[in-house]
């Protein structure tokens, strides 16, 4: 037979708060004494190894540091040109805004239906598709075609800025 559990009256629910945080097991460690005799587990060379860079106080390596070897970072070839000004768009179609069935198009609507993953990001839109009915379209940025596609269908572009 199985025994179940009753729950009275007198039981009480534990709720998670600032009185009642604990720190987790392991997280609080005694600090390591070092360099106070051999008995202790730590003296001598206080856990540093013996001899070399490493066991030095004072020392310091930048990020990849390889010993004195060439880095890899300096052994790989670069290859074009990464501009540090680069701005960087989320494309949307005419044909994606044409499905929204909706007259004013901003960039709060395009993220809530899922067309662009952050409105605070910069938005272009891209002439692919028709567009037959005539809406506003908030964009930071428009293609030519995309441009004259609306305009042609009674539309608007407004650009936003950035």
């Amino acid at each position: 037979m199985k025994k179940m559990s009753k729950k009275g009256k007198n039981e009480k629910k534990t709720v998670l708060g600032l009185h009642n945080l604990k720190a987790p097991a392991g997280s609080h460690t005694k600090r390591r004494v070092l360099g106070r005799g051999s008995s202790s587990g730590h003296g001598k060379t206080s856990t540093r190894g013996s001899k070399g860079q490493t066991s030095r106080a004072g020392r310091h390596f930048y990020l990849g540091f390889e010993g004195g070897q060439t880095p890899l970072i300096r052994r790989i070839p670069k290859r074009g040109f990464n501009s540090q000004s680069r701005r960087e768009f989320q494309i949307v179609n005419l044909k994606d805004l044409e499905a929204l069935k909706s007259v004013n198009i901003t960039l709060a609507l395009l993220e809530q239906k899922g067309l662009i993953k952050n409105k605070n990001k910069l938005v272009k839109i891209l002439g692919e598709g028709e567009v037959k009915s005539a809406f506003t379209v908030c964009a930071h940025s428009f293609s030519k075609q995309a441009a004259q596609k609306i305009a042609q269908a009674g539309g608007k572009v407004e650009l936003v800025n950035a």
